[in-house]
Protein backbone atom coordinates (compact mmCIF):
# COMPACT_ATOMS: atom_id res chain seq x y z
CA UNK A 1 0.00 0.00 0.00
CA UNK A 2 2.96 2.27 0.56
CA UNK A 3 4.03 2.06 -3.08
CA UNK A 4 0.52 3.00 -4.22
CA UNK A 5 0.55 6.02 -1.94
CA UNK A 6 3.89 7.20 -3.30
CA UNK A 7 2.68 6.80 -6.89
CA UNK A 8 -0.49 8.75 -6.10
CA UNK A 9 1.47 11.53 -4.38
CA UNK A 10 3.77 11.87 -7.40
CA UNK A 11 0.74 11.87 -9.71
CA UNK A 12 -0.84 14.58 -7.55
CA UNK A 13 2.21 16.83 -7.86
CA UNK A 14 2.45 16.33 -11.62
CA UNK A 15 -1.25 16.89 -12.26
CA UNK A 16 -1.29 19.95 -9.98
CA UNK A 17 1.53 21.52 -11.96
CA UNK A 18 -0.11 20.70 -15.30
CA UNK A 19 -3.49 22.11 -14.21
CA UNK A 20 -1.83 25.40 -13.26
CA UNK A 21 -0.03 25.57 -16.61
CA UNK A 22 -3.16 24.75 -18.60
CA UNK A 23 -5.26 27.31 -16.75
CA UNK A 24 -2.65 29.96 -17.45
CA UNK A 25 -2.71 29.07 -21.16
CA UNK A 26 -6.42 29.81 -21.47
CA UNK A 27 -7.48 32.86 -23.39
CA UNK A 28 -7.99 35.76 -21.05
CA UNK A 29 -11.05 37.99 -21.01
CA UNK A 30 -8.74 40.98 -20.96
CA UNK A 31 -5.24 41.45 -19.58
CA UNK A 32 -3.75 39.21 -16.95
CA UNK A 33 -1.45 36.23 -16.90
CA UNK A 34 -2.59 34.77 -20.24
CA UNK A 35 -1.28 37.89 -22.01
CA UNK A 36 2.08 37.45 -20.30
CA UNK A 37 2.44 34.03 -21.98
CA UNK A 38 1.51 35.28 -25.42
CA UNK A 39 -2.28 35.24 -25.11
CA UNK A 40 -2.52 38.81 -26.32
CA UNK A 41 -0.43 38.12 -29.40
CA UNK A 42 -2.31 34.95 -30.35
CA UNK A 43 -5.73 36.55 -29.88
CA UNK A 44 -4.71 39.33 -32.24
CA UNK A 45 -3.65 36.74 -34.80
CA UNK A 46 -7.07 35.05 -34.63
CA UNK A 47 -6.87 31.86 -32.58
CA UNK A 48 -8.99 28.90 -33.52
CA UNK A 49 -12.09 28.11 -31.55
CA UNK A 50 -11.23 24.42 -31.95
CA UNK A 51 -7.91 24.90 -30.17
CA UNK A 52 -9.62 26.65 -27.28
CA UNK A 53 -12.24 23.87 -27.00
CA UNK A 54 -9.52 21.22 -27.02
CA UNK A 55 -7.63 23.09 -24.32
CA UNK A 56 -10.84 23.21 -22.27
CA UNK A 57 -11.37 19.46 -22.70
CA UNK A 58 -7.80 18.64 -21.72
CA UNK A 59 -8.03 20.92 -18.68
CA UNK A 60 -11.33 19.40 -17.51
CA UNK A 61 -10.00 15.87 -18.01
CA UNK A 62 -6.86 16.63 -16.05
CA UNK A 63 -8.88 18.23 -13.25
CA UNK A 64 -11.00 15.06 -13.06
CA UNK A 65 -7.82 12.96 -12.75
CA UNK A 66 -6.53 15.36 -10.07
CA UNK A 67 -9.82 15.06 -8.16
CA UNK A 68 -9.76 11.27 -8.32
CA UNK A 69 -6.18 11.21 -7.00
CA UNK A 70 -7.11 13.50 -4.11
CA UNK A 71 -10.08 11.29 -3.21
CA UNK A 72 -7.97 8.11 -3.41
CA UNK A 73 -5.27 9.64 -1.22
CA UNK A 74 -7.95 10.64 1.29
CA UNK A 75 -9.33 7.11 1.35
CA UNK A 76 -5.86 5.63 1.80
CA UNK A 77 -5.18 8.07 4.64
CA UNK A 78 -8.45 7.16 6.34
CA UNK A 79 -7.79 3.41 6.10
CA UNK A 80 -4.22 3.69 7.41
Amino acid sequence: MSALRIVLEILLVVTSFLVVVLVLLHKGKGGGLSDMFGGGISSGAGTSGVAERNLNRITVGLVLVWTAVVVLLGLIQRVS
